[in-house]
Formats: C-alpha cells, structure tokens, sequence
C-alpha cells in the first residue's frame, strides 16, 4: 500500500507508543490511525519511512501477536 500524506496531515497525527515499549530504552513501536489506514514507525527514528496497512490488516496483526 502507498500512500501519500501532507505534512500538514502528518503533523495532525497522534503517535501512541506500544504498551510493551519500555521507557528507558529506544526499542519502541508507535502507532497512528487515520479514517482508513494504520501508520507503524520506529520511535528511534520518526521522520524515517511509516509502514501503512488497512485497519483490517493491523486488527490482525494484533490478533495473531497476541496468541503467538
């Protein structure tokens, strides 16, 4: 999936960092959401490429992480 996101878009973004991230070191996911589609990025480095999937696709992700 490609998309393309204004900067103006990508600053309304609201980043939440996973709860499994720890605070003392940099090994974290972040998540944002739009209408139709969930943005994942390295906290490490934020301004580096976003992977994009659809919300149904992510739901999934999740689903399976969670059983494995």
């Amino acid at each position: 999936m490609s998309i393309k996101l204004s900067a103006e878009d990508l600053s309304a973004l609201t980043w939440v960092k996973s709860s499994y991230s720890t605070n003392d070191g940099p090994e974290c996911v972040e998540v944002a959401r739009t209408p139709d589609t969930v943005l994942v990025r390295d906290s490490k480095r934020p301004e580096h490429a976003r992977l994009a999937v659809t919300p149904a696709a992510w739901s999934g992700f999740v689903a399976h992480a969670a059983t494995s």
